[in-house]
């Protein structure tokens, strides 16, 4: 009984220690960039929709425009940039730069 509790723990303080996998290789990289600069687009119909089902729709409708043009465009330039330096691990081994954003990776997301 003693050694199942033993090995129940070591087992999760090694998988508690995991790094984050998904992120962290160039191809990935690359693929993140391509997708974003060809689907960036996504975000201003995504952000209009969200925009006209608060309180005021005329407002935000507005506001949705102003965001979505301002994300798809930040999406674009952002995609750019990984698409030409994909084979460099900045920054932080592959990460994406939208985790500072508070994005999701992807405009559907």
């Amino acid at each position: 009984m003693r050694r199942k509790v033993l090995l129940g723990v070591m087992v999760g303080m090694l998988v508690g220690t995991v790094p984050k996998a998904w992120a962290q290789d160039p191809i990935h990289k690359a693929g993140r960039g391509v997708v974003n600069v060809v689907t960036g687009w996504i975000e201003v119909p995504k952000n209009l929709h969200l925009g006209l089902q608060e309180d005021n729709p005329v407002l935000g409708a507005g506001w949705g425009l102003i965001k979505g043009l301002g994300l798809a465009a930040t999406r674009m330039v952002f995609g750019a940039y990984e698409m030409i330096t994909f084979p460099l691990p900045y920054p932080a081994a592959y990460a994406s730069p939208y985790e500072g954003l508070e994005l999701p990776d992807y405009p559907w997301e």
